[in-house]
């Protein structure tokens, strides 16, 4: 059994495959630098990460599939499901190897259920675009929590930059404690250390002492106002949960008691 080592980041899978075509010695596993070895193993090998052998392999698919192949390949990844590296590792090598394109070969196991993978977490991304409620501090900044199930937020952000460009906001992911900050000129990437996360960086939901004056009256008014247009004769729970996951309710400001 031969078990490569990497960072568990995507440039370093990629750098991963650059190693093992580069050795000729390819893995039956592939896993996190920081997870113990397997019991029964022939060789260990360290991938270190490198940009520019990343790029090589990045350039060498753009040859192989289409924009919406390799698409689905980056947002796979942000699954975070365990099975994904080698999932990936072994649909490159054979997008790489065959003469012609996998990516619509669905009788190949790995071509299937990457793009089931895939399907989640695009429905996640476009659950984020519904779900995301900003509430706005006392600054001025437009503050919103999420939870997602996988880590779809990178790909709302381009959404959000477009849609709410003359405003300051930040999105932080609870789960996985970082987020996006737009301060009107740029978005960036903010992770706060466990010593100066504040209380909303954990709930998710503003103080009253930290919200904007009139903060507390829209919040209000838009609870009055999902209310008034709901009709109790047509409610079906199963369908509402269905179309807006649960997970989602403890930051969803009509939700709130």
């Amino acid at each position: 059994m031969i078990v490569f080592l990497f960072d568990y980041t995507f440039e370093g899978l990629l750098t991963a495959v650059f190693e093992a075509y580069s050795r000729r010695s390819f893995p039956d596993v592939l896993q996190s630098e920081e997870l113990p070895l397997p019991l029964f193993y022939d060789e260990a090998f360290t991938v270190i990460t490198e940009k520019e052998k990343a790029e090589r392999v990045w350039k060498g698919l753009e040859k192989k599939l289409s924009s919406s192949a390799l698409s689905a390949l980056a947002q796979s990844w942000l699954s975070e499901l365990p099975e994904v590296p080698m999932l990936l590792f072994r649909y490159i090598r054979k997008a790489i190897d065959y003469p012609r394109s996998i990516e619509t070969n669905f009788a190949d196991p790995d071509v299937l259920l990457l793009a089931k993978i895939w399907k989640k977490v695009e429905y996640e991304h476009h659950r984020l675009l519904q779900f995301v409620r900003f509430q706005k501090a006392a600054d001025g900044t437009f503050f919103a929590a999420v939870e997602p199930q996988f880590n779809a937020l990178p790909l709302a952000i381009h959404h959000f930059r477009d849609r709410f460009a003359d405003q300051r906001w930040l999105i932080y992911d609870i789960k996985r404690a970082y987020g996006y900050y737009y301060d009107l000129k740029e978005v960036r990437e903010v992770v706060f250390g466990e010593e100066s996360r504040e209380g909303h960086l954990v709930t998710g939901m503003l103080d009253e002492s930290l919200m904007d004056k009139d903060e507390k009256l829209f919040q209000q008014l838009w609870k009055t106002y999902f209310k008034a247009i709901c009709i109790k004769e047509r409610l079906n729970p199963r369908k509402h949960k269905q179309d807006m996951p649960v997970r989602y309710w403890k930051y969803l400001t009509e939700k709130q008691s």
